[in-house]
């Protein structure tokens, strides 16, 4: 706080375009970290949460439903693949997360094996700020390294990228069976971490492990859900079915906060007893809000009306043609595109924070961290926007 610059004031949104109070306009690379999927105001999304606020905008939710929640939990149900058909709302992603944690460990005290209530989670991995989500983060790549010794209770191992990492992963938890519940990993995609990508054929170990071992296993698709990654989910490229998914961010077309955790049969049957101490004992006041899920709701309408993957896959045409000029820049590690994701990785964090000031000089919003500058745009951006950003980009990777 004591050296970061002052934020600029924002008057307005529109499309994936930022107008600042001072009048100038900035080109949106990251759609808010994106979740502005189908760009800022789109009026499908708008109109169906002023006609919510009109009848209903928030009811509690025990003892008690709304129309909106109700008709989304089906929906996202019906999208997934597998038995994925049990969905708890909650208003954060770092929510959901812990959330998720919760019910794998309670999923094995209900069933009287107590003690399996610690996680294996990856290096470079990042799952939120919230207590339980930062310690199954790599606080070493991520941002929560002060956080370190609080994460020792869990695990912390390498991504099997090949057949010797599924053989190191599966004997190391052949030695702690009586202790884990399972394993989280954000699929395809390590976001905070870097902007990491890996072959859907290490999901498909993970499977195998967590089955072999009994254990549950989360996906963490807060990033990846919707789309980023060129599919609906990420999990459907690898085939894999996870016991668990956390979806947010682009959940409602980053208009209102909502996410959900969604848990396979077994997993909610694992919590049906006579017994009240075996119930999910988690209320977030603000779950399953109408607004939100009226939101969320209209951002589904768009998905199936209009064609974002194809969108999605046109942005990363584009991307991966018009970024590779930066790979033969000096300091450049790697340059690497997935879905709508685009990154042009440095060999050192060195160059990043001067490169801030300059995109916003050069019209765009672009937050680079780390060693990463990436663009995760809206994927109703058009050609020209998106030409406009990897412009700024390599005029600013190839002079630095």
């Amino acid at each position: 706080m004591q050296t970061a610059p002052a934020p600029l004031p924002v008057a307005r949104t529109e499309d994936c375009r930022i107008h600042l109070a001072d009048g100038r306009v900035l080109i949106d690379g990251i759609a808010s970290w994106w979740t502005a999927c189908h760009g800022y105001n789109h009026p499908h999304i708008r109109d169906a949460i002023a006609r919510q606020l009109e009848i209903l905008p928030h009811v509690m939710m025990a003892g008690l439903v709304n129309e909106p929640a109700a008709r989304l939990a089906g929906r996202l149900a019906a999208m997934l693949p597998g038995d994925l058909d049990h969905v708890f709302f909650s208003d954060s992603g770092s929510v959901a997360v812990e959330i998720a944690l919760k019910m794998a460990t309670q999923f094995f005290l209900n069933r009287g094996q107590t003690g399996r209530d610690r996680f294996v989670y990856f290096a470079h991995g990042y799952h939120g700020d919230t207590f339980g989500a930062m310690v199954v983060s790599d606080g070493r790549t991520g941002m929560h390294g002060r956080f370190g010794n609080q994460a020792q209770r869990h695990y912390l191992h390498e991504l099997p990228r090949g057949a010797a990492g599924e053989e190191a992963l599966d004997r190391f938890l052949a030695g702690h069976d009586r202790d884990l519940a399972g394993l989280i990993v954000e699929p395809l995609v390590q976001g905070a971490g870097g902007m990491l990508f890996h072959e859907p054929q290490v999901l498909r170990r993970l499977r195998r492990v967590a089955d072999r071992h009994d254990l549950l296993l989360i996906f963490d698709e807060i990033f990846t859900g919707f789309g980023r990654t060129g599919r609906m989910f990420a999990m459907e490229e690898a085939d894999v079915v996870p016991d668990f998914v956390t979806l947010s961010k682009a959940l409602t077309g980053g208009t209102l906060p909502l996410a959900a955790t969604i848990a396979r049969r077994k997993v909610y049957e694992g919590f049906l007893s006579d017994d009240p101490q075996d119930a999910l004992m988690h209320g977030p006041t603000f779950m399953g809000n109408a607004l939100a899920c009226a939101a969320a709701n209209a951002s589904l309408d768009l998905f199936e009306r209009e064609p974002r993957l194809a969108q999605v896959a046109a942005i990363g045409r584009q991307l991966a043609e018009e970024l590779e000029p930066c790979r033969n820049a000096a300091g450049v590690k790697d340059v690497r595109v997935k879905g709508a994701v685009g990154v042009v990785e440095f060999e050192s964090t060195e160059p990043i924070p001067t490169l801030r000031d300059r995109f916003v000089a050069e019209g765009v919003w672009i937050r680079p961290f780390g060693r990463v500058i990436y663009l995760t745009p809206a994927f109703t951006i058009g050609p020209d926007d998106l030409a406009a950003l990897t412009a700024v980009i390599r005029r600013v990777v190839i002079d630095s």
